[in-house]
């Protein structure tokens, strides 16, 4: 069982919010994801970190009214990063150039889900 000490000091808890869009015109706070993941010094994906790390790499995705879904990050050859979740393929969410992003409050991320991509502000970027 995966513990708190088994995390390296780059590990973040990073909270990710549904931004403004049009059937969101003020975001929405009850959907999003919940990663911990490691990060550099400029907040973006240690990918160096993560391949030592994998199995401690977690995702939860959260929107009211639904049940979680709880994944990992996972890298494809090529360094696209994706969140895979238990069910298979099909129910994967890409995340759009993430290994590129900084994950620091107030910046934004865009994942793709079931064919339509999202933007999320970081909300919250803490230590776990």
């Amino acid at each position: 069982m995966t513990t708190l000490q088994d995390l390296t000091p780059r590990f973040r808890h990073v909270r990710l919010l549904l931004a403004r869009e049009r059937d969101h015109p003020t975001g929405e706070h009850e959907q999003g994801y919940d990663l911990l993941v490691p990060l550099d010094e400029e907040g973006r994906l240690d990918a160096a970190e993560w391949k030592a790390k994998q199995a401690l790499c977690r995702v939860r995705h959260f929107k009211a009214g639904q049940d979680d879904r709880i994944g990992r990050l996972r890298r494809k050859p090529g360094g696209q990063w994706y969140f895979d979740y238990v069910e298979g393929e099909r129910d994967d969410e890409v995340g759009f150039r993430l290994g590129e992003e900084r994950f620091v409050t107030g910046e934004y991320v865009s994942i793709g889900s079931n064919g339509a991509m999202h933007t999320y502000q970081v909300a919250r970027v803490e230590k776990p």
